[in-house]
């Protein structure tokens, strides 16, 4: 029981962590028992039939975490499930508000993970909204595949991928880089943090791309301050479930991964045009 308990314990550390809010874990320490609040089968299902099920679902994960902020919730294929995407973590729920799936869930018929399939048009639909001009890009003059990427300026995967530009243009990839400064916007004494200053710089830059092309090669670029979009492209990284740079999104919104050669990257793209 005990190695149950802390198994259990140790699952909803990894789910605050992982982007809901730490409140949810205070809230968990001093939890009543699930015995001594459950609700009866009837009184649920008139609770569901009153409020609907998509008013039960989000007060149920606002109740497991108070400041969860939750970007989208729809039915899903599962039946008896909505699914929900908040704070960079991808769940379904039962629409009684009972039962809560955090992790891959396979349609065994097709054997495809619908997390997959969920996070991709998640990803596309948010991606949409980023206009062009918030974003660097490095693209030839007809390209076969445009993917963006999740940069920073610091990483040195990011440095490796933007040496091989060249190599990916020439294989037709375009490349659209969006920022995101792994380490925040600010640092716990509340002031903005080098790499976030570094990037806002670059975004600022008349010439982005030249500016951007010194930041990776490691050269600090020429201060400079306006109204720029990093902020808004960090947290939007956040909403999308991206943890690290590179972080490499295909057109339809799949993750294609992080750092590839040009060809492994052409030869992934291929493949999941092909499926």
């Amino acid at each position: 029981m005990q190695a149950r308990f802390a198994m259990l314990k140790k699952w909803m550390l990894a789910l605050c962590v992982g982007g809901f809010a730490l409140g949810a874990c205070a809230a968990d320490n001093t939890a009543t028992p699930a015995t001594a609040t459950a609700t009866p089968a009837s009184a649920s299902t008139a609770a569901t039939t009153a409020a609907g099920p998509e008013s039960v679902v989000r007060q149920a994960l606002i109740g497991l975490a108070p400041k969860v902020q939750i970007d989208s919730i729809k039915p899903s294929s599962i039946p008896g499930f909505y699914q929900v995407i908040a704070s960079g973590q991808l769940v379904f729920v039962s629409n009684d508000g009972k039962y809560m799936i955090n992790g891959a869930v396979v349609e065994l018929s097709s054997k495809k993970d619908m997390t997959d399939a969920a996070w991709a048009d998640f990803r596309k639909a948010e991606l949409a909204k980023l206009p062009a001009s918030q974003r660097i890009v490095f693209a030839p003059a007809n390209p076969k595949h445009t993917i963006t990427v999740f940069t920073d300026v610091t990483c040195g995967f990011c440095r490796e991928l933007h040496a091989h530009m060249a190599d990916f243009n020439k294989a037709g990839v375009a490349i659209e880089y969006v920022a995101w400064p792994r380490q925040g916007v600010t640092s716990t004494s509340g002031k903005d943090t080098d790499t976030y200053t570094e990037m806002s710089s670059v975004w600022c830059a008349a010439d982005r791309k030249a500016a951007f092309s010194a930041a990776i090669e490691g050269r600090e670029p020429k201060p400079a301050s306006c109204a720029n979009p990093v902020k808004d492209q960090f947290n939007l990284g956040i909403r999308l479930g991206i943890t690290g740079t590179p972080a490499i999104i295909a057109a339809d919104g799949s993750m294609i991964g992080g750092y590839l050669t040009p060809d492994q990257l052409l030869k992934a793209l291929e493949k999941h045009k092909s499926n």
